[in-house]
């Protein structure tokens, strides 16, 4: 097989996990070689405002979807789950046969919506855990930028293209970290989503608030704890071992960090609940489990953006 190496990398939204990693490449590889796509009204509003990281001011290549580019190496996706069709057509011109994709997204479904678009051989499944990013207006703040876990879909392979993306990170000095069972990874995510994410939003508060002892750390375990059932009839079983994995992860952030769900919540946009009691409750019904605590917070978080001005 031909040998790959990572040149030029395409990111495409500027949310808070898309300022983190383009702030931090931007750094480290050469600004040609860094494409943020984004529509033209997006970028006369990020070249007149400015985008900023820790204080910092970014200094970023952007890119419209229509202009024709050289072929990105990498393609990473960083936006909202509700703006993920528009992400798949949005980078058209920067994929060739070569090109790697993978997506920081929450959820369950964003690897298989983009193979689906641009063919399976090109995705890597991909978690990134551990960040405590707040993003308020056009400035991020974060004290841990966690790591990106990637890998192979199937189990047990790592493949050119996994160690490549490896490689390319080292070279960059992104924290990251190869695992052979992302489909299991995926899922443990998406329980610590699940549990934290909405938890956090219907408390209004931070990550402080389920770090500590009391009924709204009790309400994300037991949110949590229906995923695991679920996950069972799923073919991908989680265990208590992963649950306090998850919780350990949790317990490395910053008490004054909040969530994407609960930072949708305070600037009034529209939450990816779907994402996750939304999945729950349609996998519940399914295999005829019952989820009480999703159907909370579901119900919940509804309740809250309904009344959003």
């Amino acid at each position: 097989m031909y040998y790959l190496k990572i040149k030029n990398v395409s990111i495409i939204g500027l949310g808070a996990l898309g300022i983190m990693y383009g702030h931090h490449l931007s750094q480290k590889m050469p600004r040609e070689n860094l494409r943020i796509i984004a529509d033209e009204n997006r970028i006369h509003r990020y070249k007149e405002k400015g985008i900023f990281c820790n204080g910092e001011r970014c200094d970023f290549h952007y890119v419209t979807p229509e202009e024709r580019v050289e072929p990105a190496d990498l393609i990473i996706f960083t936006v909202k789950f509700d703006g993920l069709e528009e992400a798949i057509r949005s980078v058209r011109n920067h994929v060739d046969e070569n090109t790697i994709m993978i997506s920081a997204l929450n959820g369950i479904i964003s690897e298989e919506m983009i193979g689906q678009a641009y063919g399976f051989e090109k995705v890597l499944y991909c978690v990134a855990q551990g960040m405590d990013a707040v993003k308020v207006g056009n400035k991020l703040t974060y004290d841990h930028k966690g790591i990106l876990v990637f890998g192979d879909k199937e189990p047990g392979v790592i493949s050119d293209k996994t160690k490549a993306v490896s490689e390319f990170f080292d070279s960059v000095e992104l924290p990251h970290q190869v695992d052979t069972d992302m489909t299991h990874r995926l899922w443990g995510k998406f329980m610590l989503n699940v549990g934290v994410n909405q938890t956090v939003a219907i408390y209004k508060s931070n990550y402080g608030e389920i770090l500590r002892v009391g009924e709204a750390r009790d309400t994300m375990i037991r949110a949590m704890r229906e995923v695991i059932k679920i996950s069972e009839k799923e073919g991908v079983p989680l265990s208590e071992d992963d649950l306090n994995y998850w919780l350990d992860v949790l317990s490395t952030l910053s008490h004054e960090g909040k969530p994407s769900m609960a930072q949708d919540v305070d600037a009034k946009r529209p939450s990816e609940v779907e994402l996750f009691s939304g999945t729950v409750l349609k996998l519940g019904q399914k295999h005829g489990i019952d989820t009480p605590v999703n159907k909370m917070l579901y119900e919940k978080i509804k309740e809250i953006e309904s009344e959003y001005v």
